[in-house]
């Protein structure tokens, strides 16, 4: 009986490719296999571990924010949306509102910040590419010991150092810049030279300018840090192509830390927002919109709180806590929005240098 088996016919070698064998697939199935590495116990707790800290960070959070806001409820359902527009606080009378306490709050962050990033950036840039080693680690350890200075000391130092030193600068400001609206000064007189410069004491300028050394220090480190990931391979490719040093900063270090500036500016921001003993130890709190910086009077929502806290009743710390709800609110959208940007940033991922 002759055999069944079935024998392959050789092939056509074709010049430049070689041998086709054309039955090699022929009928079989594309099975990819999916590769599977068991983490093993270890790593399997410290992923629980991290993902329990997680949840937990979030659940505090929304705990927090829970409690405000049914703490907040009796003032914010008797106000209505007049909570968000009234200037005046007074509980006791059913007219209350965070529109001046809001106001004041934004203007000492946008004057913190415009002091403080320009001052950071400078000081990150410096100890990331210009100080020697030894010069570097001192000046770290400084700017972090400038970040752990207690804020009754700023206020402290604001209140009997820094705000008679600036008088004279606020008035110059106001002198030859009060043609803009928000450097006006009301009630000053540009041309007398014997002025008195109270009406420029305890002002939105002083309080962001205390509050702008507050948080400095923690931009500055936000920044270092990112300036310090740069790809070394872009470094040495602009030296290369004979770049100077600013060359290479301007076109290599700033641009890959674009997105972290704009994160440690936003986390600062955030903190400026929230600053309430140095505001309030040298603020004079007015509850009334006060755009003109330069003036003496404003307000904020954390010095709201610290001011009334102790004399409130039920109904009235119904309202603060509606106040601190906004502050709560308001910081949360800062920070969150300040980790998105680092997070879609070069500099808030893996560089394959």
């Amino acid at each position: 009986m002759p055999s069944l088996r079935r024998t392959r016919q050789p092939q056509p070698v074709i010049a430049g490719v070689g041998s086709v064998d054309a039955e090699a697939d022929v009928g079989e199935p594309d099975v990819r296999r999916r590769l599977y590495a068991d983490p093993g116990l270890p790593d399997r707790v410290f992923r629980a571990v991290l993902r329990s800290g997680g949840g937990l960070v979030l659940a505090v959070m929304l705990l927090v924010g829970g409690f405000l806001l049914y703490r907040a409820w009796l003032a914010l359902d008797k106000a209505g949306w007049s909570f968000l527009t009234t200037a005046e606080w007074e509980p006791g009378s059913g007219k209350f509102g965070i529109a001046a306490v809001i106001v004041g709050t934004v203007l000492i962050a946008t004057v913190a910040v415009s002091v403080a990033v320009p001052l950071a950036t400078g000081a990150a840039l410096y100890i990331a590419e210009y100080a020697s080693p030894r010069l570097r680690r001192t000046l770290i350890s400084v700017v972090d010991l400038m970040a752990a200075v207690p804020s009754v000391v700023y206020g402290l130092w604001g209140v009997f150092f820094l705000q008679d030193k600036v008088l004279p600068i606020a008035r110059w400001i106001s002198t030859y810049f009060g043609w803009i609206p928000v450097f006006d000064v009301q009630g000053a007189d540009p041309n007398d030279p014997l002025a008195p410069e109270s009406i420029y004491t305890s002002s939105t300028f002083i309080a962001g300018l205390v509050v702008g050394m507050m948080i400095a220090p923690i931009i500055c480190s936000i920044m270092r840090e990112v300036f310090s990931q740069a790809p070394a391979g872009e470094r040495e490719g602009a030296y290369a192509l004979g770049a100077t040093r600013w060359g290479m900063i301007r076109s290599v270090v700033l641009p890959f830390g674009r997105g972290g500036m704009i994160g440690g500016t936003m986390l600062g921001l955030g903190r400026a927002l929230g600053e309430t003993i140095a505001v309030f130890m040298i603020i004079s709190v007015t509850f009334q919109v006060q755009w003109h910086v330069l003036q003496s009077g404003t307000s904020s929502v954390s010095s709201l709180i610290a001011l009334r806290y102790g004399e409130a009743g039920e109904f009235s710390m119904s309202a603060l806590m509606a106040a601190g709800f906004s502050l709560f609110v308001m910081t949360l959208i800062v920070n969150f929005a300040a980790s998105s940007i680092v997070a879609r940033s070069r500099s808030g991922a893996a560089s394959d240098a």
